[in-house]
Parts: structure tokens; C-alpha cells; sequence
């Protein structure tokens, strides 16, 4: 099993690095603020191929952790900051702000970030949070939709899901035509791609709980996303987490917010059923 994992390793960083297997997640509880107990582990949702679903807060390091659990440490709290002056701050030609019909989010937001993706029937497709952020601006605002990732997009979605942290994470497939997007994207979460010939389901189903390169394999769920990642010193939204992945199996990734992305989006969302929305999370 050893020598497996560490010939796929060896694939993905062309020979260079050593791949161990770590002895899996840590055994520890996330308390955010020494107040807000997290589920980071918890059964996974009828079937699912895993018998538990575990953060990847428990995949990274100890100080890495340790800065997700204090909100003064954490430095996407200051995304969120900046997500709470955009929805309070009119814009277009509307004259209107977020909190013009959503007032200033507490009630409105809460349990919002953890519901997502929801099926749009206007659009007939799934819609995510940024999505729905830009039919707003558009339809009730009038003003220009964001374009993907921009920095003010990643700060207002941000702020939007972390009105749901500590929530469990838990779509609704029995919405329009979700279940369809849902099987699509188990398609595409198995399909292997590229000149690696890898899938999402090698590393985050097969492998996790290896290291790869001088990080930890975790089961790749987006609990935690928008999420803060030390490498890049940003905000990563997970459409562009998507495109990275793919990107490193040598193959050319979707457009954001493409259908095979959405679908993706729901399946592996549904896949970290229970888990308690971490935005903004942390991660290496």
C-alpha cells in the first residue's frame, strides 16, 4: 500500500519529495474562541463511501489549527470585515445595498452559507453563493456583476458564510433537478483526467491521510470554504481550489461556474454533510 502511494505521489511531483503515511487526522476538537464548539467529525450521509467525514481542519498543522481557532490569529477575519462593509454599502444604479432588503444580515444570513448550493429555478441550474450575489447585483441592484474571484466577490461570500458558522452543512437535493447535478458531479468526482490520469476520489478518497509534496492528503471537504491558505497568503475560493486541482493532473481545467463545476460543487459539498461550517477556515 505503501509503495502504491508512493508511486502515485511520485507521478504528481515528476520524483522529487517522499510520500509516508501520516497515521491519519489528528485527534483533537476545534473550539473556536475557546466557545464555539465545531463538528468536525461526524457519519457520513447515507451513501456516502466513507463511514466518517472529517474536516481537513484536523489534516494540517498544529499551528495551523491553532490560527483557525483564534478569531484575533485568524487572518481571513479580515476578509470578513471587509465582506460586512460591502453588504451594508449601496452600489449601481438601484441605489441599494445588501442590508437594503436584507437588513444588516444576522437574521437573514443565518444558516445561509450552510444550505448552499440551492436550485435556481430561473436558471434552471444549481446556484452557489457567488452566483446568487451577482443575480442580485444585477436584478436588484443594477449594477455590475463580479467577476470570478474578484476581491471584493471572495470578501462578501466570506462574510456570508461565516453568518453560518458552527451550522451543519446540509443541501437540499429533492430541490428542482439537484439530484441530477448531484449525480453529474459524482461523475466527475471519479472520472480520472489529464496526463496523471488522477481523479478527485485518488488523492481525497484513496489516499487520504498521506503526505504528498510536504502536505496532508485530507478527504477534501469544503466546510471551510472560501478558506484562507497560508501558500498563497489569500483567500481561495473553491471553484478556484476546482481549477488548481485539476490543473495539477496536467489537464485543462472549466470555466468557473461552468455546469461541470457546479455539479461538482454539489456532490462534494453533500459529501461533508454534518460537518459544521468553518468560514473562514485555514489551511496550508
Amino acid at each position: 500500500m505503501i509503495k502504491t502511494a508512493a508511486t502515485l505521489a511520485g507521478l504528481m511531483i515528476a520524483g522529487a519529495g517522499t510520500v509516508a503515511l501520516a497515521g491519519g487526522p489528528v485527534d483533537e476538537k476545534l473550539v473556536i474562541d475557546g466557545e464555539l464548539e465545531m463538528v468536525t467529525r461526524t457519519a457520513a450521509p447515507e451513501g456516502h463511501p466513507l463511514d466518517e467525514v472529517i474536516s481537513g481542519w484536523h489534516y494540517r498543522t498544529d499551528e495551523t489549527r491553532e490560527m483557525e481557532a483564534d478569531s484575533f490569529q485568524n487572518p481571513a477575519m479580515l476578509y470578513v470585515e471587509r465582506g460586512e462593509e460591502i453588504w451594508n454599502t449601496a452600489e449601481g444604479n438601484a441605489g441599494k445595498s445588501c442590508a437594503s432588503c436584507h437588513g444588516d444580515g444576522d437574521e437573514f444570513l443565518k444558516g445561509v452559507g450552510a444550505s448552499y448550493p440551492k436550485w435556481n429555478a430561473e436558471a434552471n441550474k444549481p446556484f452557489n453563493i457567488e452566483l446568487q450575489i451577482n443575480a442580485c447585483r444585477e436584478k436588484n441592484m443594477e449594477a455590475k456583476p463580479y467577476k470570478f474571484d474578484a476581491g471584493d466577490q471572495k470578501a462578501l461570500t466570506t462574510f456570508i458564510k461565516h453568518k453560518s458558522i458552527g451550522m451543519p452543512v446540509k443541501i437540499d437535493l429533492s430541490q428542482g433537478e439537484m439530484q441530477d447535478w448531484w449525480e453529474k458531479g459524482k461523475e466527475k468526482y471519479y472520472t480520472r483526467t489529464g496526463q496523471l490520469n488522477l481523479s478527485c476520489a485518488t488523492c481525497h478518497e484513496d489516499y487520504n491521510g498521506y503526505y504528498i509534496r510536504a502536505d496532508h492528503l485530507s478527504q477534501g471537504n469544503v466546510n471551510g470554504f472560501p478558506t484562507y491558505r497560508l501558500k498563497q497568503a489569500s483567500m481561495v475560493s473553491l471553484h478556484n481550489r476546482f481549477r488548481g486541482c485539476i490543473r495539477d493532473t496536467r489537464a485543462e481545467f472549466p470555466a468557473a461556474f461552468s455546469d461541470e463545476l457546479m455539479a461538482l460543487e454539489v456532490y462534494v459539498t453533500w459529501r461533508g454533510t454534518g460537518l459544521s461550517v468553518e468560514t473562514p477556515a485555514v489551511r496550508q
